[in-house]
């Protein structure tokens, strides 16, 4: 398989698909979406704020929520204070997670200003970061950088180098500069210099958008696997294909019936769960999981429209039951519970 097994320590990455973290996305719910769906080997948590933590903030409590089926599974943290981020990592570890990793890539202002990608600026600072972290826990330690913070400071390097020396154990890469933000193109050249550098693995991450992409970023760069952000949310059936494509060469395209489906398994995952806000997450993901449906902008107009998740349910089924000839009662789960 093109990214067939990462091994950090005991944690085995099987296959070496990681889904990224990302703010308002990766909650349990989609998390372990991810997971019934087949073919990512870790999940990460949204990034937590160490200051948050330590002041035993309660959204930090509920963004560090986890299930069993979840595993094996990274808690994200970010900050600037190094003693506070080594009590957010030792926290981490006591909460049971597998891996702890931190945040170097954020470009959002908020976060800049007291960590993410801000700190691509200060490496004597997050060389003491890296020291205190890698002394207060026992479980693996890696990071998610930036390229620089701007075309004229690129540092992943000697990052990655610093990293390396101070015991973190992996480091992902998004080859893009924090002014940058997600504009133009992710420089794939930065993630091969990296890898011919450093011994520690390196994964991959930024304009992977297919499984195709996942094979040319191989190719380009050696990385040792592959992390996927953006496409999740409007193809989580990604993770999937690139497995079939690597086994094969060939990977199915989801059908209408199968994007009923997954609507429907999502929805009623935050249901179930009685997920906090979940009227907002089922708009939230309306416009991304109907990319690709047949007047989809009909079905988003119901759903952002709609004044209970009871209600969101029934304009999906009328929607879809419309469009396909089969009823709902007729499709099969796409998503078995493990």
């Amino acid at each position: 398989m093109l990214f067939e097994e990462l091994h950090l320590r005991n944690v085995s990455i099987r296959p070496a698909h990681i889904l990224a973290p990302m703010a308002g996305i990766t909650d349990t719910v989609f998390r372990r979406f991810i997971k019934r769906l087949g073919g990512c080997g870790l999940i990460m948590t949204e990034f937590v704020s160490s200051e948050a933590m330590v002041r035993q903030n309660i959204r930090s409590r509920r963004y560090l929520y986890y299930a069993e089926e979840e595993r094996p599974i990274t808690a994200q943290i970010f900050g600037a204070d190094p003693d506070h981020l080594a009590d957010a990592a030792r926290m981490i570890e006591d909460l049971g997670f597998d891996i702890v990793d931190l945040n170097l890539g954020c470009p959002a202002k908020k976060v800049v200003k007291c960590g993410g990608s801000g700190l691509l600026r200060d490496l004597p600072l997050l060389k003491t970061i890296f020291q205190k972290i890698r002394a207060a826990v026992s479980i693996p330690f890696t990071a998610k950088i930036r390229s620089g913070w701007s075309d004229d400071e690129i540092v992943a390097l000697q990052v990655a180098r610093m990293a390396e020396d101070c015991g973190v154990e992996a480091i992902a890469i998004h080859p893009r500069t924090r002014l940058q933000g997600y504009s133009g193109h992710a420089r794939w050249d930065i993630i091969a210099e990296v890898k011919a550098s450093v011994r520690i693995p390196v994964i991959g991450n930024g304009d992977v958008m297919a499984p195709e992409d996942a094979q040319a970023l191989r190719s380009a760069t050696n990385c040792d696997a592959v992390m996927i952000g953006r496409a999740a949310p409007t193809n989580p059936w990604i993770f999937r294909q690139m497995e079939s494509f690597a086994r094969t060469g060939a990977y199915e395209n989801p059908s209408d019936a199968d994007r009923y489906q997954l609507i429907r398994d999502y929805y009623a995952m935050l249901v179930e769960e009685e997920m906090h806000g979940a009227i907002g997450k089922m708009k939230q993901f309306a416009s991304w999981f109907t990319h690709g449906v047949r007047n989809g902008t009909e079905l988003r107009r119901g759903v952002q429209s709609a004044q209970s998740p009871q209600e969101v349910l029934a304009r999906v089924d009328d929607f879809f039951g419309t469009m396909l000839s089969a009823g709902p009662a007729s499709l099969q789960p796409a998503i078995s519970q493990k």
